[in-house]
């Protein structure tokens, strides 16, 4: 019993507690890490804004160089597997993905103006069977619905109205602001987290407050005064 004891409180002793205080600061520096990843996309979101060209070329390079990179490693699995039934199927998809990566990389500003138009008309169709919907269920959340469906058939018809001269803008304001506010996100998903984690005390339970600290010194205080005898004998 005595070891049981003596490895229990080796387990639990200082340094148990410097292993989870080390697991609490390699925990908190990757939330700290997530924060300062989120404040870059941040950072390129706005700068994406504010050159809304540069953006939309550089989306347009980005996807060109994923379909190409995508095309290559679907054919190389293709072949891997080419005793499969969808071999072939497999090949035409690979073929189309390097074929259009080549395109997009040739001709970035045709590209933007193609997948401006095809944003746009996604945009008024899912307005439109949005709003459709919504007239017809006229479920709990109607009037959000309603205003969804508005939105997009606005937005779809905003687009189309100016292209293909805004198609040099669109693309790179979507994927700017798409940037922005997924790194404001990390930053506060890491900055939360952190906050949570200095209110956890090392040995896992909530930090003491200044209230229970004083109360605990009241009672330590106490019993230091009055020996457990005196309390019997006073009891008796």
């Amino acid at each position: 019993m005595g070891a049981d004891r003596t490895e229990h409180a080796d387990r639990t002793g200082p340094a148990g507690k410097g292993d989870k205080k080390d697991d609490k600061k390699k925990v908190s520096r990757s939330f700290g890490v997530m924060a300062l990843l989120g404040v870059l996309l941040v950072l390129a979101g706005l700068i994406g804004l504010v050159y809304t060209g540069v953006a939309t070329l550089t989306t347009m390079f980005l996807f060109g160089w994923l379909l190409l990179a995508g095309g290559v490693v679907g054919l190389l699995q293709a072949f891997q597997s080419r005793k499969s039934n969808y071999f072939w199927l497999a090949v035409i998809v690979a073929a189309i993905n390097i074929a259009a990566g080549f395109v997009i990389l040739r001709r970035p500003e045709a590209s933007a103006e193609a997948l401006t138009m095809f944003a746009a008309l996604l945009f008024l169709t899912g307005g439109v069977f949005r709003l459709a919907g919504g007239l017809v269920v006229r479920g709990a959340h109607f009037g959000l619905t309603l205003v969804q469906g508005a939105f997009g058939i606005l937005l779809g018809m905003l687009i189309l109205s100016n292209w293909p001269g805004n198609s040099l803008y669109v693309i790179g304001t979507f994927f700017s602001l798409a940037l922005l506010f997924d790194g404001l996100s990390l930053i506060a998903l890491g900055m939360g987290a952190r906050r949570i984690l200095g209110l956890v005390s090392d040995d896992g339970g909530p930090e003491p407050t200044a209230a229970a600290v004083g109360e605990s010194d009241k009672v330590r205080e106490a019993a230091e005064k009055y020996p457990p005898e005196d309390q019997e004998r006073s009891n008796n």
